[in-house]
């Protein structure tokens, strides 16, 4: 019995020996074939490096009337499905993209490299340059963008165009530089400045997605085409485009945080660095030594090349954390303590008006009894901010919110008790009921993503 064993054994032995022989026959190559490395060509590879930060954007887009020059409407309002592209600016799920992508866009869906879907926030946007920022919820860190300068983009340099075109995702088109520093009027309010013109074909959906490199480093974001033209298209230079986010993000980060640095990027032999354009009088930053000209190098040794590194990094800090800064100051490096302070969004009610976008007041039933008999308490909407979940649902100032995800909201830790909620943490729909005159109303609503 042990030989037979033996036998199986050897036999087994020998016969993988032989299947090894043969495997490692098949992939040894013949005399001439060498492996081709012809495929994987500089834009192959900066595809590769640049799309896991690309998202798709899609969502109902609501268009007013038009009116004749006798000014009567030419057709009712009407809805239609808009498509564009976004890049993801900060692993904690900010993205940047055109604003006409997202304008009027009630739910904007995100979908991402990997084709996994969720819905974004609009949280900031500027019409004049037609950027906006949107966020989404994410468990995990996300790929970002890699970032070139537009500062030394040369004209004939191969560039590539990735984006959601006429609804197909992650469309890859290739063209050069035509030209750089183009003004664009496309509408009566609308003009761009300052734009990259290229020949790679940009198309309905391409609008909020990067135009990139043959290092795979986005040096635009694509906005507009020439209508009838062909081969003429343009982008924002990234370096604009960066600039404008950190404008965003730091309007942002005073809510939570002060500090008193007011600083920009700078490009000397092309290479950013965030240069102190000033210091508030009597401020933190003033008080901790820092001066103008100063070059922040990192915080909490973390390389800063940009403004929006600056304002990235003061995302997640709090009122009364010190942070340590890293300077560069007529050539000498420092390093300086900077305690942070309270925001102006510390204010009571403030993460109320960060979150749905309301400013409310109490109201009691003496103040209630005249405007329904059903409720006793209730909170008045003073103010609503533009964009916001509540300004998206229409509440208006007057508005007396009274119950919200089945709760009542008769005080500001009522309605913040509701917003703790984890479905409403996860981003779902949540039904609020108001009162407007004497009438009741109800809609849904979901609250910005932090």
């Amino acid at each position: 019995m042990k030989l037979f064993h033996f036998r199986k054994l050897f036999r087994a032995l020998l016969l993988a020996s032989l299947f090894a022989g043969i495997a490692l026959g098949s992939t040894s190559q013949l005399p001439g074939q060498a492996e081709s490395t012809n495929r994987h060509t500089p834009l192959v590879q900066a595809v590769a490096s640049a799309r896991p930060a690309v998202v798709n954007l899609r969502g109902k887009k609501t268009l007013q009337p038009t009116r004749n020059t006798a000014g009567s409407p030419t057709q009712t309002v009407r809805q239609v499905n808009g498509m564009g592209t976004g890049v993801i600016i900060d692993p904690r799920g900010y993205i940047l993209t055109n604003f006409h992508v997202v304008e009027d866009v009630k739910r904007i869906q995100v979908t991402l490299a990997d084709s996994s879907t969720t819905t974004g926030t609009l949280i900031a946007h500027d019409p004049k340059t037609d950027l906006a920022l949107i966020k989404i919820r994410t468990a995990e860190p996300l790929p970002t963008i890699p970032l070139g300068t537009s500062s030394d983009v040369m004209l004939a340099e191969t560039v590539a165009a990735l984006g959601n075109a006429y609804g197909y995702e992650d469309t890859v088109t290739r063209g050069i530089i035509s030209e750089i520093g183009r003004t664009v009027q496309v509408s009566d309010n609308q003009v761009y400045h300052n734009l990259l013109q290229t020949d790679a074909p940009i198309n309905p959906g391409n609008s909020g997605g990067p135009l990139i490199n043959l290092d795979g480093e986005m040096v635009g974001i694509n906005v507009a085409v020439r209508v009838g033209a062909q081969g003429i298209a343009f982008a924002i230079p990234v370096n604009d485009a960066m600039e404008v986010a950190a404008s965003f993000l730091g309007r942002m980060t005073e809510e939570r945080v002060q500090h008193g640095i007011i600083a920009k990027t700078v490009y000397e032999n092309h290479n950013p660095a965030v240069l102190v354009q000033s210091v508030v009088d009597f401020s933190l930053a003033d008080n901790a030594g820092l001066k103008y000209g100063d070059v922040i190098k990192a915080i909490n040794n973390e390389p800063c090349q940009r403004a929006l590194d600056l304002h990235r990094n003061m995302l997640d800090k709090s009122a009364g954390e010190e942070i340590q800064l890293t300077v560069e100051r007529q050539g000498e490096t420092q390093n300086i303590s900077l305690r942070l302070g309270a925001g102006r969004g510390n204010s009571p009610g403030a993460d109320i008006w960060r979150q749905i976008g309301i400013k409310i007041s109490p109201m009691n039933e003496n103040q209630l009894r005249d405007i329904h008999p059903n409720y006793s308490r209730g909170l008045r909407v003073n103010q609503v901010r533009a964009g916001s979940p509540a300004d998206r649902e229409g509440m208006r100032p007057g508005d007396v919110l009274v119950a919200m995800h089945g709760w009542k909201t008769e005080t500001l830790d009522n309605l913040r008790y509701v917003l703790r909620q984890d479905d409403m943490q996860s981003g779902a729909d949540v039904v609020f009921y108001i009162i407007r005159g004497s009438e009741p109303f109800y809609g849904n609503i979901r609250i910005d993503a932090n």
